[in-house]
Parts: structure tokens; sequence; C-alpha cells
């Protein structure tokens, strides 16, 4: 019984406290205190301490004294300087300063410590004004200087700025500087604390992004692809009658400079809708969710102002796979990710909302993100081709004067491989050199100069060179050109120079196909290592020695050998086999094995097999053409750069050149320097020697 009426009794005083402690739980909390409630304590504050304190720290220390004391101060000759008004008399006294001090030794540090010293035995005294008609005699009888000041009345409006404005603004200005630093140092950038979780992206209205399909050229097959969704936008109705929806997302994919950007700008353009720009890596912030809700506070936008179209440029910023173990290293990005997908299965595509990405890495993008209903659509921006290059000249050309000799189409079959951004810096070099030589127009000349600084760089005006080495370099360049003509199938020789450009080549010998190549032979990719080995065979064969000027050679060959072995089957002894795999196609030409040890050794035996046998090739067609290698170095050495049209003349002049193989369709063009091989922008020998059929 004992038990039970204390097991009563604990029982009820735990419902009691727990009662109080509920009561004092559902006590109504006060709510924060807004930030100006802070800021008018301290102007308060401010305005306390400029009223009461600041003017007795200001002000010197004076002493009252009767005005008995003050003539029996001036009967003594202590009164140095008297100064009167209607009610008050204020002087000062000075005490005699040591005999030591005072002479010094008439330095400047003496100088400043006596007045120092002077300051410090001034003292100040105020009496009241007493009527004594005889004060203004025994002032000048004890030659005192005396005043009055003259009244001066400060304006009102003054007073009120000064006292009053000025440190309510200066508060102010305080405090946002303050809270904008803050606000950095914690991911907020400029803005302030109710910036938290809004998305950064530009808004462009209906018109303002300038771009149309007009203004973009080379990509005809993207341009249809996007012209469908600009379609859906104008035209909703007869979609939605036979039931078919608006792709929700479409990725654009391709090497960097393009136009995947502006493709995006120039649909927005067509489509006359408002336009979300921003880029991923915006959304990545310092506190986790940060992003996620930036993604959250994009779409509820989109949704406001639909039908739009948002584009996140570099997409691969936060779409990047999710890694297997469940541990990421960063928590951030993982959530972005999440929430984006989340997003994107969420709204509606009726509302004429399009989600447009571009990335260059779309191999590093999570499957979630590449599935239908999120980016329906995956749309190539590959490099332009021979047409495309033409027409992208022709759109940055408009803006530019040219003369009536420019031929776009050679400059467009000279800059195989090149990016749409790197056309228009074509352009723009050219430009560039006719303002310099005083020109008001743009020469063919200046184009063809331009593609050459855009490959090899500047001209080195003095780089010092020896005759020697010159001559080393001409032969060099020779056997390139030399050993590229005698073989048919081989891209025509456009120009060979010994010119140094700022790149590091000492010369270079560029080679313009006639036409456009997408696919390789393996007697073409033959006849170009051949091509490449050419420079260091001239010079074992002239000079009974080597230099340092095939490195580059040395490697696009080894380049070439290696996709025939191990990605393009040309080697009767692995067959059709892969033995490497390109990690990322539009940034950069790595690749990684994929066989084993024995079989990786293998390999390099074959890649070594197959340069050197095309290096005696070569040497064998130089000691074919001695005499006209002897000539051709010769001649070039003397004029420094002569064209292909002089190259070809001097080499059929006599004799036939000895042909090796049989004709076969031309290559596509390639500009091989000494000490290194340039290719034409934008555009790797391992892109260039892909069979690919397009």
């Amino acid at each position: 019984m004992r038990c039970l009426a204390f097991r009563k009794r604990l029982r009820i005083a735990t419902w009691k406290r727990r009662l109080i402690m509920g009561m004092k739980n559902d006590e109504p909390k006060r709510p924060p205190k807004s930030i100006l409630y802070y800021y008018g304590i301290i102007l308060v504050v401010l305005l306390l301490l400029n009223v009461l304190i600041f003017p007795s720290l200001t002000e010197r220390k004076v002493t009252e004294v009767t005005y008995d004391q003050f003539l029996d101060m001036l009967d003594e000759g202590l009164v140095k300087g008297v100064n009167r008004t209607d009610d008050q008399i204020t002087f000062w006294t000075e005490t005699e300063l040591p005999t030591d001090s005072a002479q010094g030794n008439g330095t400047m540090f003496d100088l400043i410590e006596q007045m120092q010293m002077r300051a410090e035995n001034v003292q100040l005294f105020k009496t009241g004004a007493w009527p004594d008609p005889d004060l203004l005699n025994r002032l000048r009888a004890e030659n005192v200087t005396f005043t009055e000041p003259i009244p001066t009345k400060a304006s009102p409006l003054q007073n009120i700025f000064f006292n009053w404005i000025l440190p309510f603004v200066m508060l102010l200005v305080i405090g946002q500087v303050f809270s904008r630093m803050m606000m950095k140092k914690m991911g907020g950038g400029m803005g302030n604390a109710m910036t938290f979780g809004k998305s950064n992206a530009k808004i462009y209205a209906e018109n303002e992004t300038g771009k149309t399909f007009a203004d973009v050229a080379g990509q005809e097959e993207a341009k249809e692809a996007l012209k469908e969704i600009v379609d859906f936008l104008h035209n909703p109705k007869k979609y939605a009658d036979i039931g078919a929806t608006l792709p929700k997302g479409a990725l654009l994919v391709g090497p960097p400079g393009t136009g995947k950007t502006l493709l995006a700008r120039a649909v927005a353009g067509e489509a006359h809708v408002p336009f979300f720009s921003i880029s991923g890596s915006e959304f990545v912030e310092m506190f986790v969710g940060m992003g996620a809700a930036k993604v959250r506070d994009l779409f509820k936008q989109a949704n406001e102002k639909a039908p739009c179209i948002v584009f996140i440029d570099e997409i691969d910023t936060i779409g990047k796979k999710r890694d297997n173990g469940g541990f990421s290293g960063n928590d951030e990005r993982e959530q972005t990710l999440n929430q984006l997908l989340t997003e994107m299965d969420g709204f509606d595509g009726k509302k004429g909302v399009v989600i447009l990405a571009a990335t260059n890495r779309p191999e590093s993008l999570d499957k979630a993100l590449l599935r239908p209903g999120r980016f329906d659509r995956r749309i190539p921006v590959e490099l332009p081709d021979l047409k495309g290059r033409v027409a992208i000249l022709k759109v940055h050309a408009k803006q530019v004067k040219l003369s009536d000799n420019v031929d776009f189409d050679a400059i467009g079959r000279a800059t195989s491989g090149a990016s749409g951004a790197e056309l228009a810096n074509i352009i723009n070099e050219g430009a560039l050199r006719a303002v310099r030589q005083g020109r008001s127009v743009v020469s063919q000349a200046d184009l063809e100069e331009s593609v050459e600084v855009v490959i090899a760089g500047y001209q080195k005006k003095d780089s010092g060179v020896s005759v020697d080495e010159k001559r080393i370099v001409s032969y060099h360049e020779v056997g390139h050109a030399l050993v590229a003509a005698c073989q048919s199938h081989s891209a025509p020789v456009h120009k060979i120079t010994i010119i140094p450009r700022t790149s590091g080549a000492l010369g270079y010998t560029m080679q313009v196909d006639e036409g456009e190549r997408f696919l390789m032979s393996k007697e073409e990719a033959l006849n170009k290592i051949a091509t490449f080995t050419g420079g260091r065979a001239a010079e074992e064969f002239m000079f009974g020695s080597i230099t340092t000027g095939a490195a580059n050679d040395i490697e696009q060959a080894t380049r070439i050998a290696r996709a025939m072995v191990t990605r393009y089957g040309m080697s009767d002894q692995f067959g059709m086999v892969a033995l490497e795999t390109v990690n990322n196609p539009y940034l950069s030409s790595d690749t990684s094995m994929t066989c084993s040890p024995e079989t990786a050794r293998m390999v390099d035996e074959e890649v070594i097999r197959i340069v050197k046998e095309q290096y005696a090739k070569a040497m064998d067609i130089l000691k074919a053409n001695a005499g006209k290698l002897n000539e051709i170095a010769a001649y070039l050495l003397e004029k420094e750069t002569i064209t292909g049209e002089e190259f070809m003349e001097i080499l059929n002049r006599g004799k036939e050149p000895e042909i090796v193989e049989e004709p076969q369709a031309a290559e596509e063009p390639v500009i091989t320097k000494n000490s290194e091989t340039i290719e034409e922008p934008g555009k790797t020998e391992e892109s260039a020697s892909q069979e690919e059929n397009e």
C-alpha cells in the first residue's frame, strides 16, 4: 500500500511539473526586434554624447576667479592676454620657462619642445564683467593684449545638419558597410540579410537578349532542333490539340567556343519570352542548403513569368555524378543537384517553361539529370565544317570594313577545326593589323596573317637566331614540305617560312587542303607520320646530326601512330580492338589504356615500328630529291618566306618529283613548324585523324 501511495504521489507531482512547464512554454514569445530599433538606441546614445560629453572633452580647462583676483594678477604682470565679452572676461597667464630650455641649441627638436612647454605653462581664467572705466588704461600700461570677439551667428540649417543629420547619415553608412562585410564573409555576396536563398539569375525581358537565329551561323542542325521549341512557345495550341507537351529541357553539348550560350540567347530572342540566365557555379554556396534554396527561388520566378526560358550555363558544376559510397566531398553540391532534379520533375511543362543547359563535359553529368522528362533533348553543338566556317566569318565580318578582294573560302579552308569564337578572333585580329598599318579597310593579307597569328603567334622582330641555326631551320621546313609534296595524297603546301614566332616556333610549313575531310585512311595516316618526320630526316641527311627542333613533330607522329594501333584498328597485329579510350573528347585529348601491361608493352613496340618505317620512308624521299632540297632551302634562306606556288615551281623545274605512292584523296590541312607542329585552331591531331562518318 505504501508503495502504491508513493507511486501515486510521484505521478501527481510529475503531472504538476509538466503542467507548469507547459504553461511556461505556452507563453507567447516576443517577436524579434527590428534592426531599426537598435539603430535608434545607438542614435540616442550618440546624440547624448554629442551634447553632454564631447563639448567638455574638447574644451580646455578654465579656472573661474573673482574680479579683484583678476586685478591683482594684472598688477603683478601675470596676465598676458584678455578677451572680453558683454558678460565675461577671459584671460590667460604664462609662467616663465627654465633658462636652459629657453636657450637650447636652436634645432628643430628644441623649437618643438619649447612650444610644447609653453602650451603647458599657459593657464586660462575667467571672471565676470565689472563696470571698470580704468580697465582699458591699466591693460595698456601692462602691455596686455586685449580684444573682443566679433559676434558670428551660425545658420540654423547648418547647426541642424552638423548636429543631427550628419551623425545619423554616418551611422547608417557605417551600419550598412559592416552589414555588407558580414554578408560577404557568410556567402551572401553584396546583398543583405534578406537575400539568403535568392537566385542571382540575370533576367532579360522580351527582345533584351539582342540575339536571333540570324546571328548564329554554322550550327544549322542545332538551330533546327531548337526552332521547334520556339514554335511551341509561339503556338502552344496546335501542340496541345494533338496531345504533345513541350520538352522540359534541352542540353547543349560541344567544345568551348562553338556558340552554346549564343544559341540559348537566340532562342529567347526568337521566342520573345523572358530569359533567365545563370551559371552553375552561382548555386554553390558555403552554407549547406543555400544552393537548393536558390534553385527553388529560380523555378518559382520562372513559373511566375511563364512562358519563359531558363538557361543554366556550365551545368556540370552542380550536375556531376553522385558517388556510390554515400559520402560526398561537398554535401552542398549534392543537395543542389537533388533539388534541381525535384524542381524539373515538379513544374508543369504546359506553362511553357523551358530549361536550357550548356556543358562541354557531358560524360561527367549524373544519369538522373539526363533522362527523358528532365532533359528530353541532347543537342550537339560541334565544330563547324567548311561551309559553316565561311558563314561564321561572314557574320562577324559584317561589322568590319573589308576590301573587295577578300576570299572567305580561302580563309575557311585554312582554319579547319576552328571554333566560332576563334573565327571571330581571326576577323578582329585582321582589323587590328589593318589599323596598325594605317589602312581603313581589311584586306585578304590581313586575314591570312591573322590566321597565322592565332595559330603560331606574332612575328618576332629581333629573334637573335644565328645564320647557322636559320640554315638548319630552312632545311628542316623544306624537309616537311618536300616529303608532303612527294606524297600525292597530302595537302598542298601553302606557305613555308623561317621567321620566328612568339609561340616558340623558329619556322613552320603550312598546308591547306582544297576541301573538307571527315575520314582518314590508313595510308593517309602513315603519310602524315612521314611528313612529320621529314624535318628530322632532313637535318640528319644534310648535317649528319639532329637538333631539338623536331620535339613537337615527334610528339604528333607518335600520337597518330598510337591512335592507329589503340583506337582505329589500323594495326595488323591487334586488328579491330579498342585498347584505349578518350576521357574527355571536348576539352582534352587525354586517353587511358584499357589493356594489360603486357599488351601495353606490345602496343609500344608496334608504335615504334610504325614511326621508324615512316622515318625511313621520308629519308628515302629526301635522298631521291637531294638537289631540290638544297635548291629550295637556299631560296628559303634568302627570302625567309615563300608561297606554295613558288615552292612547287622550283620543285617541278627540270624534272618531276618522285611519287612514292599511288594517288589517294587529299588529306586535311596541317601546319608543321620547327620545334613544334601547329594544328588548326581548336583541333588536335586525334580529332584530325579520327575516323568519323557524320
